[in-house]
C-alpha cells in the first residue's frame, strides 16, 4: 500500500506535536515554526499553524455524535487494543469510546475517536477480519 499524504490546520502547533509524539508515540520529519511532518503509521501528515482553526461539527452514527472531519489509521486488532490502553493510561479523553460496530454484521469494526489539543478529530478503527475493510452490506 502507498502510503498518503494529508495536511490539516492546527491553532496551537506545539501541542499538537506534544500530542502527536508523546501521547500518540508517532515520529516527526521536517519542521518548522508553521508546519510539522508526522510520520503517522507510515504516512504522511503535516499539521500547519492557523489561528482560526477550530472543532469540527458532528453527526449522529450508531447513536453517537462523529466528528463531520476527521481522519485516522485503520491498525490490525492487537494494536488497536493496545493503542486505545496506550491513551487510557495517558488519561486522554476519548469523544467516542473504543467499541465494535456493527457486531455480527458485515464491516465489523473496533473503532474510537478523540481530538487532538487544537481540535482535529482522529477515528483509529480495526477490523478482525480485514477483508471487511469495503465490504457493503447487502440488502
Amino acid at each position: 500500500m502507498q502510503p498518503f499524504h494529508m495536511a490539516f490546520p492546527t491553532s496551537d502547533l506545539a501541542a499538537t506535536r506534544a500530542f502527536f509524539v508523546d501521547v500518540l508515540g508517532v515520529g516527526v520529519g521536517r519542521e518548522c515554526d508553521k508546519w510539522v511532518d508526522f510520520d503517522f503509521f507510515g504516512h504522511q501528515i503535516t499539521a500547519h499553524l492557523d489561528a482560526s482553526a477550530k472543532k469540527a461539527s458532528t453527526n449522529p452514527v450508531d447513536g453517537k455524535k462523529v466528528p463531520t472531519f476527521h481522519f485516522g489509521v485503520v491498525l490490525d486488532w492487537e494494536n488497536w487494543e493496545k493503542l486505545a490502553e496506550r491513551l487510557r493510561s495517558k488519561g486522554v479523553e476519548f469523544v467516542i469510546e473504543p467499541y465494535v460496530r456493527f457486531q455480527g454484521e458485515v464491516g465489523e469494526q473496533g473503532t474510537f475517536f478523540l481530538y487532538e489539543p487544537a481540535g482535529a478529530a482522529l477515528e483509529f478503527k480495526s477490523f478482525k477480519d480485514m477483508s471487511q475493510l469495503f465490504a457493503t452490506k447487502l440488502n
